[in-house]
């Protein structure tokens, strides 16, 4: 009679340990943390333009015109005596509300073009083709060529950047799905007669969307930074609406004698654009299953 096993040393599979959650892994990463703190700063800074903004970003005052910073005027004041501070906070505001436009409309094409490519074997070659095409001219350029045409408007800028990066995200997704779709969970799908549009909303789209995530964190930097190039060439929001962009065009001229018109609103880009390439750099070590990297 073989001797009886010990209760102690039967397997519990219930007492193996998990590994930790996608909020403790993210909230373990030092860039997420960083990044979030960053952005988060800026975001609460724009949302709360109104209220902590020290002076009217829109009021000249040329008392003050090229004035130091000084205890009124914490940045100094630009060439109509204009506030340099209120002017960032409300201009970090358009930043944001472009970049975030620009976001959804990349993503939700993005997304939509890269599955139809993807799944559909026919639309691949057309399809991708033409994203092709679109990605042959330096993103920056197509949309300030689009803008130019357009006319100076946050609208027409936040339609021209999607048109400009909505390559890319489609093509990401496409080759998220060109694996997924391969799957055998798919294909059993495809066995018991589930249609197109089930499989891609059921099964496809919501596992080939993390690298889209993390991408579009790229996507906001990418939109901030060519929002400023717009506006400092004159096709972004038009006068008198405060762009970090602008602010710099309006600082060209007096950049001897007063380096702060210039300085600050690009220091404000730099910690936009920073936070979220941390942020972006972090979700991609914690979402990506192939980033062997320690995330302490």
């Amino acid at each position: 009679m073989p001797p009886s096993i010990p209760a102690s040393a039967t397997t519990d599979d219930s007492a193996v340990p998990e590994g930790p959650s996608l909020a403790a892994r993210l909230l373990s990463h030092r860039g997420v943390m960083v990044g979030l703190v960053l952005f988060g700063l800026i975001v609460l800074a724009a949302l709360s333009a109104d209220w902590i903004s020290p002076h009217d970003p829109l009021r000249n005052n040329f008392r003050y015109r090229l004035g130091a910073p000084n205890d009124i005027h914490w940045l100094g004041t630009d060439r109509f005596g204009r506030d340099i501070l209120s002017r960032i906070i409300h201009g970090t505001r358009v930043s944001l509300r472009i970049g975030l436009m620009v976001v959804l409309a990349t993503g939700i094409l993005g997304a939509l073009i890269g599955a139809a490519a993807g799944y559909f074997r026919r639309l691949d070659g057309p399809v991708m083709r033409v994203m092709d095409g679109l990605m042959a001219f330096p993103g920056i350029l197509l949309a300030i060529s689009l803008a130019a045409a357009l006319g100076p408007s946050e609208m027409n800028a936040a339609i021209a950047l999607t048109v400009a990066y909505t390559p890319r995200t489609a093509r990401i997704v496409r080759a998220s799905v060109l694996v997924v779709r391969e799957l055998d969970y798919v294909e059993a799908a495809r066995a018991l007669g589930a249609g197109h549009g089930r499989i891609l909303a059921r099964h496809i789209l919501p596992n080939s969307l993390t690298p889209l995530v993390v991408q579009c964190t790229y996507i906001f930097a990418l939109s901030v930074l060519a929002e400023a190039v717009l506006s400092f060439i004159g096709v972004g929001p038009p006068p008198p609406t405060p762009s970090l962009g602008s602010i710099i065009a309006d600082g060209r001229d007096y950049i001897l004698e007063a380096p702060w018109i210039s300085l600050y609103p690009g220091i404000a880009i730099a910690i936009t654009v920073l936070g979220l390439n941390l942020l972006g750099d972090g979700l991609r070590d914690v979402l990506d299953p192939r980033m062997k990297v320690d995330i302490r």
